[in-house]
């Protein structure tokens, strides 16, 4: 039985606007690490990476904050790099999206095959030329290092790409643009659409499920904007999408906790200021969080 490391990413410098950088510190204080003691995982906290709050970049306004990014992003990966090392399962609290490139990079250090099931509302496929400037929806572009792809970032792992088309599976993705799904054909990118999700939640999670068995590491990235905003507000993004519900994004999560060859979650865009009642939205999420990562107990 692996321990469970928990880092945060307090950052936002990749979003659109401020509030993300302050989600590890609303974890930790409505009793996240309590949480998953109680439900029997050894828990240990290797503190947080560099503390950045959104603001405009006017000298690179088509990639802002690019330095900030990567600098967090780089952090990330040395640490995920030694909890893995110490045999750690992870739980990485953000921070926008672009901190999994650092999850991504650290894990693949040893040379491990890694898969990365991205529960997210986009896709995130977008490259600094055809983005509004904010490096938040490029993380995927990076992680596979489409043309356009800043190298700072898409260099993390070394030699790019840190991931191939094959090891990425979307999971609830419905908001995908004229030009992101040309991408996705031609890779081609697998994805169980938010319809699917909704049709056949138990379908759903064992192709999940089935496609994880390919990896040596199989990581979680969930974008809580996955999630209907109106049914539970917490993330960043207040559209009014049909996304998923609590329960259905943390069933594919419960599934893949579970495999022996799962090793880490990373949550992103939680912004503790659009839950309308901080204490109780936070008591929910990490109630159903702990109950998904007591299930990896093997």
């Amino acid at each position: 039985m692996r321990a469970l490391s928990v880092i945060g990413a307090p950052t936002s410098a990749g979003a659109y606007a401020p509030g993300q950088e302050e989600a590890p510190a609303a974890f930790r204080r409505h009793g996240l690490i309590e949480a998953l003691a109680e439900r029997g995982r050894r828990v240990g906290d290797r503190g947080d990476g560099p503390y950045f709050r959104w603001r405009p970049d006017f000298e690179r306004p088509q990639a802002m904050n690019l330095d900030a990014v990567v600098r967090a992003a780089s952090t990330l990966a040395d640490a995920v790099a030694a909890a893995m090392s110490a045999n750690e399962d992870l739980l990485v609290l953000g921070g926008d999206c672009t901190i999994e490139l650092g999850v991504v990079a650290g894990a693949r250090r040893g040379g491990a095959r890694v898969g990365l099931l991205y529960l997210d509302y986009d896709v995130d496929l977008n490259t600094p030329a055809t983005s509004d400037g904010a490096l938040d929806w490029t993380g995927v572009a990076h992680l596979l290092a489409l043309p356009g792809a800043e190298p700072g970032l898409a260099n993390l792992g070394g030699a790019p790409p840190l991931l191939g088309p094959r090891s990425l599976l979307y999971f609830g993705a419905d908001n995908i643009s004229e030009a992101e799904a040309s991408t996705m054909t031609r890779l081609p990118l697998a994805r169980i659409s938010g319809e699917e999700v909704r049709a056949d939640l138990e379908e759903a999670c064992a192709r999940a499920v089935r496609w994880a068995a390919d990896f040596d590491h199989v990581l979680i990235h969930f974008d809580v904007d996955v999630l209907t905003f109106t049914e539970f507000p917490i993330a960043e993004n207040t559209r009014r999408c049909r996304g998923l519900s609590l329960d259905q994004a943390f069933a594919v999560i419960r599934a893949l906790a579970a495999l022996p060859n799962w090793r880490g979650l990373t949550i992103t865009e939680v912004n503790p200021d659009h839950a309308p009642d901080e204490r109780e939205t936070f008591k929910r999420f990490i109630g159903a969080l702990a109950e998904a990562l007591a299930a990896s107990e093997r």
